[in-house]
């Protein structure tokens, strides 16, 4: 299949920017997951140890988990073509060891390759698994990056007045460094939230309770044996007591953590879409760069407006997820199965979204010029401040007069503001404090 064939975009035209997630995400990641759940299993039942185990030679340890260390593309084909036959691909990936076992001469402990388990043990292992390495290896480390690149503009613009706008309409000034900054806390904090949502994993037998491991060894304390294997040797939290799978709420939850994050990306495009808009920004251009097939003069913020629709994909994909994934009929139905194996779609778009959003970045730079112009175009936003210090020194209804100044049809500017202050019946030091304020210099602690 060539990228031009691929039927999403994600395989297609945004293939390059994502195609690492196939190391987590693609079927043949899928069936190495489940193999090395199904060889950690193995060795941990030799390590018990079971009595039909207990002279499993060690050293052959690392050849069963080189069978996932080594797991090519042939691999995962030769358990497609088991799959054929089965028509079940746990199944599949369970001959697969099983013949893995007989070429490396260890035939006769094959049996307990998938011994007293169901397919959702190893589904609902492999699947958190694999969610985790993608989040850990790929998706945070980018999302750390674009905080990063927002503090450091916070910081290298932390100087530059700008109009603030509340409802649209011009309010008091703030600094652009402080806007941006803002975006990098709510990112860092939802980020920080994420980090605590644990990757559960279930591991019970049929319908969760260990029926096919007590009443072959009763003596063995499988509860306890399942935690210590999927928190010590997997690296994941265990569910217990569940149903026949994970009931995925610790999962729903990490997806609406990724929506939030994803919600405030959305929330940063469409500002920075609208700054440049307000030509607060201008953006570099490259030569032979083209912005419409009609309009030559045109330079169109394209960044911006990819991650947008990205993540809207990403939330639509993600509100899915965790709104289905925690509803399961009785002791299980399907309806999760094929929903589980689109996990990766919301993580691609996500991905694709912020890698758009860091090209926007670098491409755009405050327009000083504009600034300071649009500051001096708004001079009513100094109201605010002159109502405030007259409040406090007892002048009466100060809030009316300055709404009876900034109403009226005539445009507000320094010398409108400078003859109000001259009329004012209050102390002459009262004024000079209040002619110092301009729309330049009143941002607070911005």
């Amino acid at each position: 299949m060539t990228h031009i064939n691929a039927i999403t975009p994600i395989d297609g035209r945004y293939f390059d920017k994502v195609k690492k997630l196939a190391d987590f995400f693609s079927e043949k990641a899928l069936f190495r997951y489940r193999v090395l759940v199904e060889v950690e299993y193995f060795i941990a039942l030799c390590e018990l140890p079971l009595p039909q185990l207990k002279d499993f030679p060690r050293k052959h340890f690392e050849s069963l988990r080189d069978i996932y260390r080594s797991f090519e593309d042939e691999d995962a084909l030769r358990i497609k073509e088991i799959e054929k036959i089965t028509n079940h691909d746990i199944k599949a990936v369970e001959y697969f060891i099983k013949e893995q076992m007989e070429m490396l001469q260890l035939g006769d402990y094959k049996e307990f390759a998938h011994f007293a388990l169901t397919s959702q043990d190893i589904n609902n292992t492999a699947v958190p698994l694999s969610i985790k390495e993608a989040y850990t290896q790929e998706y945070r480390p980018l999302l750390e990056g674009l905080i990063r690149r927002l503090r450091e503009s916070s910081e290298e613009w932390k100087d530059i007045a700008m109009p603030a706008h509340t409802h649209g309409q011009p309010a008091s000034p703030t600094r652009l460094g402080k806007e941006i900054r803002v975006f990098a806390v709510r990112l860092e904090e939802q980020l920080n939230l994420l980090d605590r949502v644990p990757f559960a994993a279930k591991f019970g037998g049929a319908t969760g309770h260990y029926n096919a491991h007590k009443v072959a060894y009763p003596e063995v304390d499988w509860p306890v044996f399942a935690r210590q294997f999927v928190e010590e040797n997997l690296g994941l939290k265990h569910s217990y007591p569940t149903t026949q799978i994970e009931h995925y709420d610790h999962l729903a939850a990490f997806f609406d953590g990724m929506k939030r994050i994803h919600t405030i990306l959305l929330d940063l495009d469409r500002d920075i879409w609208t700054y440049i808009s307000m030509r607060f920004f201008r953006q570099k251009i490259n030569p032979g760069e083209v912005g419409s097939s009609a309009m030559p003069h045109k330079v169109n913020p394209i960044d911006f407006e990819n991650s947008e629709g990205n993540l809207g994909l990403a939330n639509a994909l993600l509100t899915h997820l965790s709104a289905k994934l925690p509803v399961s009929r009785l002791q299980r139905d399907l309806t999760d199965s094929t929903v589980l194996r689109n996990v990766g779609l919301p993580f691609a778009y996500g991905i694709i979204a912020m890698k758009s959003t860091l090209k926007g970045w670098d491409k755009i730079i405050p327009d000083q010029e504009v600034l300071e112009a649009a500051l001096e175009d708004n001079w009513a936003v100094v109201a605010e401040a002159l109502q405030t210090i007259l409040r406090r020194e007892s002048f009466p209804k100060p809030y009316e007069a300055l709404k009876a100044l900034t109403r009226t049809h005539k445009k507000m500017n320094r010398e409108s503001i400078a003859e109000f202050i001259d009329g004012l019946d209050v102390p002459e030091a009262v004024k000079d404090e209040m002619r110092a304020i301009t729309p330049h210099n009143y941002t607070g602690y911005a």
